[in-house]
């Protein structure tokens, strides 16, 4: 009978314990992406942004998120032969794991668009709603990102919103420090 009582029970619950890890889900590919954020017709020029420890203290002091990379993939994207913006690929950490996201710039620095191509969380994949994702739309280089007030947290999904918001930051300070002058 004891044995019965564990097989209807303590299996299941054993199975759901050690099931509940990472959920990976690629939604994008780079090249998805870029088409997505970009006209058919664009033309994508890589232009990666090497960084240096004095690049990676500039990126901080200007954003006040720390840069882990040495390389920030980053392409300028052309349309009819004219600079028409920049497509930037970044990991944040979300809670556990990491999350690739791509923001799309104007040739100026404006945040045109801003994807999540990869999502490894179990939970707070919220981040991938496109109205919360618009949120950071607009916003240029120069100007800090605020969880709770021009961006809005998501309640489940915090430590994913703040993340993005911080790399958002980030990927703006690289932008204004270093890619527009490439």
């Amino acid at each position: 009978m004891n044995n019965d009582w564990f097989k209807l029970i303590g299996i299941p619950i054993a199975t759901v314990a050690v099931s509940g890890h990472v959920y990976a889900a690629e939604y994008l590919s780079v090249e998805q992406a870029q088409k997505l954020m970009f006209s058919n017709s664009a033309v994508f020029e890589k232009s990666d942004v090497n960084l240096n420890r004095a690049a990676k203290k500039a990126i901080k002091d200007a954003s006040g998120v720390m840069m882990d990379r040495s390389v920030l993939p980053a392409w300028k994207v052309f349309d009819g032969g004219n600079l028409s913006g920049y497509f930037i690929v970044d990991e944040v950490i979300g809670k556990h794991e990491y999350i690739t996201y791509a923001v799309a710039l104007s040739p100026t620095g404006e945040v045109r668009q801003v994807e999540i191509l990869v999502y490894r969380e179990s939970y707070g994949y919220e981040v991938r709603n496109p109205r919360w994702r618009a949120q950071f739309v607009g916003h240029k280089a120069g100007t800090t990102l605020d969880l709770g007030e021009e961006i809005k947290n998501i309640s489940g999904a915090t430590m994913s919103c703040r993340h993005i918001t911080e790399g958002v930051n980030r990927v703006l300070a690289a932008y204004d420090l270093y890619l527009k002058y490439q």
